[in-house]
């Protein structure tokens, strides 16, 4: 992510039962009501060059982020390591190319990926997904004119990012970032 703000909203949401951890359709339903909260949706500063956030209280203790994504802006590559997520599109629409396959978690820097693992998916507004461990995914504003702004949460709290780097089949992994590259 190339801008931030600090500040940290709470949207109300009910959270799991009391010291229950919140599950993929938990996350998924609390990005949902909070893109639904147009006030704080508008709130979110946009940038015309790079992404912003805003980090929100997510349900029994997940992370979970406000994003604008300025036109022709994207994630790359990456992963969200042990935490499952969900994320929606509240404004404008999001691109998001996945792996349907489960990559190693650890020990490799180069694999090649069969024909037949790509998925796309076009998620417009009120539109999102939950995903689980080990997910693959890049995430794109394809627009050349719009902002898109969306809602994500993980759970547990991210304990890195691995960022991989794409050519044909060839997936690389190029670096992997923690909390405090971040926050």
């Amino acid at each position: 992510m190339s801008a931030s703000l600090s500040s940290s909203v709470s949207p109300s949401a009910p959270a799991s039962a009391p010291g229950a951890a919140p599950t993929q359709a938990d996350l998924l339903d609390f990005v949902r009501r909070t893109a639904a909260d147009t006030a704080l949706i508008a709130s979110l500063p946009l940038d015309p060059e790079g992404r912003t956030w805003v980090r929100l209280d997510g349900p029994g203790g997940s992370e979970a982020w406000l994003i604008g994504w300025p036109p022709g802006t994207g994630t790359g590559w990456h992963d969200h390591a042990e935490s499952v997520g969900a994320f929606l599109t509240a404004a404008g629409e999001l691109k998001e190319n996945s792996l349907a396959t489960r990559l190693p978690t650890d020990g490799w820097k180069t694999l090649e990926l069969s024909e037949d693992v790509d998925r796309e998916r076009r998620l417009s507004a009120g539109k999102g997904r939950s995903f689980g461990r080990d997910h693959v995914h890049e995430v794109l504003n394809e627009s050349a004119e719009h902002h898109a702004i969306s809602v994500h949460a993980y759970y547990p709290p991210l304990p890195r990012i691995r960022r991989y780097s794409r050519s044909g089949a060839v997936l690389r992994l190029e670096q992997v970032e923690r909390p405090e590259d971040w926050q």
